[in-house]
């Protein structure tokens, strides 16, 4: 189920979720259309499904960028560096699953509006949590805002993914040197 579903996510991502008939997800998952509706009832919830495995492997890709530093201002260099790498090349022009769907769902489906919703908290908090850690032994200064400074990393990283589906080139070293500023 979870090659199926990974299937279903590239597909997402590159066409979005109106651009993206049964048909696509038939061929991409490789099952044949009855199966498809006997495991999940609709083309919604294939989606909200490919939805939770992509957040899913997205967060432990995220913690494990994370783990690579060994203060809390290098794993939140790591983490930034890793949403650069997820946001070039053909993974890049792939799109970020949670943008796209902010972008075309969110205004218009609650149920998807709310999945979006959470994992950006849950992003921002894991960010606002590696500042405080950060805070916590010496590498960022006490006076950075550690929601607030979450908040705008978000944005930033969250831009990435957009630039990169644009198929805008991506100097990441000195992308990631600016947004660094942030905590000093």
């Amino acid at each position: 189920m979870d090659t199926a579903l990974d299937r279903a996510v590239r597909v997402f991502r590159e066409r979005g979720y109106h651009a993206t008939s049964i048909g696509d997800l038939t061929a991409a998952m490789r099952l044949a259309t009855g199966s498809i509706y006997k495991a999940f009832r609709d083309k919604h919830a294939v989606f909200l499904a490919a939805f939770e495995r992509y957040t899913a492997l997205r967060q432990e890709q995220t913690r494990s960028a994370a783990a690579r530093g060994a203060t809390g201002r290098e794993r939140i260099r790591h983490v930034l560096l890793s949403y650069v790498e997820h946001s070039q090349g053909s993974e890049g022009r792939r799109g970020c699953l949670v943008v796209g769907s902010a972008v075309e769902l969110s205004a218009l489906d609650p149920v998807v509006g709310a999945r979006v919703n959470a994992q950006l908290k849950s992003n921002e908090s894991v960010i606002a949590g590696l500042i405080r850690e950060g805070q916590a032994d010496g590498s960022i200064p006490r006076h950075v805002a550690a929601d607030h400074t979450a908040r705008l990393m978000i944005c930033i990283t969250q831009g990435l993914r957009v630039v990169g589906k644009a198929r805008l080139p991506l100097d990441g070293e000195r992308l990631v040197a600016v947004a660094m500023k942030l905590l000093a």
